[in-house]
C-alpha cells in the first residue's frame, strides 16, 4: 500500500511540475517581444498593447498562445493576419442554436479573434469552442445601455460564469449627452470591476453614430479612467456603424494603451484593412467568412450579410 502511495505521490508531483511549465511557456509566449519591421513590439489586438499589470498577466495565462500583431500605426503597410482581428460576430434576435453552432465552427476553422454572441448562448459557445484558441465574447446591457450599472455588472458576472473571457458593454447614452460623466463612469467601473475579476476583457460601445465628436471624445476618456481594455463604436443596432472618422478620433484619445474595436457596417476586406489602418485592434463583423476569404484571395462563397 505505501508503495502504491508513493507512486501516486509521484504522477501528482509529475503532473504539477507538467503544469507548471506549460503555464510558464504560455506566458512567455504572451510577453514575449517579436520584432517587426525593426522595431519591437508586442502590441496584441486583443488586448490593444502590452500589459504587466497582474490582471493581464492572469489574462495571458487565461488565454494561451500569443497574438501578436504591428502597432496601429504601421498596420497599412504590410499584410497581416486578418482573422485574428476578427470577432465573428451573430447578435440578431432570431439567431437559432444551428445558427450559433455554425458561427463557432466557422470560427474555429478559420481561427477567428472570438465568437460574440448574446449571453444567452454564451454557455453553449464555450462548450463548442472548447480546446480551442477562439474565445467568447458577449455583450452587456445590449443594445440601449440604458440598464443600472448594478445589473449590467451581474449580467457580466454571469456571462463569465457561463464561459464569457470578452465583455461588450454599452454605455449609458443619456447619461453621457445630460453631461452626466460620473453615473457613465460608475457604470463602466462596475462592469470592468466583476470581469476582472473573473479575468475577462471589457470593450466599451460608445454607440458612435448618436453622438458628437466631443461626445465621443469624453466617452472614450470615461471608459479608459474606469479601467475598460477597448473602445468600441458601435452596437450595430443603431442608425449608423464604424467609421474610419471615429477610430481616428477615439484612437487618438485613448492612445495605445487601449483597444479599438471597429463595429457596425464592416463587410468586406478593403473596409476591415481601412479600420486597421485607422487604428483598429478588434473588427466586430458578421461577414468574417467573407472577409478572410477575400484575404486569401478566394471568391467570397457568400454574399455579405445585411446585419452587424
Amino acid at each position: 500500500m505505501k508503495s502504491d502511495h508513493g507512486k501516486v505521490v509521484a504522477e501528482m508531483n509529475s503532473d504539477i511540475e507538467k503544469l507548471v511549465e506549460e503555464i510558464t511557456e504560455r506566458l512567455l509566449l504572451r510577453l514575449n517581444q517579436v520584432e517587426v519591421g525593426g522595431d519591437l513590439t508586442s502590441t496584441d489586438p486583443d488586448q490593444g498593447a502590452s500589459y504587466c499589470s497582474p490582471h493581464h498577466l492572469a489574462c495571458a495565462l487565461n488565454a494561451g498562445a500569443a497574438r501578436l500583431s504591428l502597432p496601429w500605426g504601421q498596420a497599412a503597410a504590410v499584410t497581416v493576419d486578418i482573422a485574428r482581428y476578427i470577432d465573428h460576430t451573430l447578435l440578431k434576435p432570431e439567431a437559432t442554436r444551428i445558427e450559433i453552432e455554425q458561427l463557432c465552427d466557422e470560427a474555429r476553422a478559420y481561427q477567428f479573434a472570438s465568437v460574440c454572441v448574446n449571453p444567452t448562448w454564451v454557455r453553449e459557445a464555450a462548450v463548442r469552442l472548447l480546446g480551442s484558441s477562439v474565445r467568447v465574447c458577449t455583450v452587456v446591457g445590449f443594445p440601449l445601455g440604458a440598464t443600472l450599472p448594478d445589473v449590467k455588472a451581474y449580467e457580466a458576472r454571469r456571462a463569465i460564469f457561463d464561459g464569457a473571457t470578452e465583455i461588450d458593454m454599452v454605455i449609458n447614452v443619456g447619461a453621457l449627452k445630460s453631461g452626466d460623466d460620473d453615473l457613465v463612469r460608475r457604470d463602466i467601473a462596475a462592469v470592468v470591476s466583476s470581469a476582472h475579476e473573473g479575468c475577462a476583457i471589457v470593450k466599451v460601445i460608445l454607440e458612435t453614430a448618436l453622438l458628437t465628436d466631443e461626445e465621443k471624445i469624453r466617452a472614450s476618456r470615461l471608459a479608459r479612467e474606469a479601467g475598460a481594455d477597448f473602445v468600441k463604436t458601435s452596437t450595430g443596432f443603431s442608425r449608423g456603424g464604424a467609421t474610419v472618422d471615429d477610430i481616428e478620433l477615439m484612437r487618438r484619445t485613448v492612445g495605445e494603451d487601449l483597444g479599438v474595436k471597429a463595429a457596425g457596417g464592416v463587410k468586406d476586406l478593403t473596409a476591415a484593412r481601412e479600420m486597421i489602418a485607422a487604428g483598429a485592434t478588434r473588427i466586430g463583423a458578421s461577414a468574417g467568412v467573407r472577409i478572410v476569404q477575400e484575404a486569401a484571395g478566394a471568391k467570397p462563397s457568400t454574399p455579405p450579410p445585411s446585419g452587424y
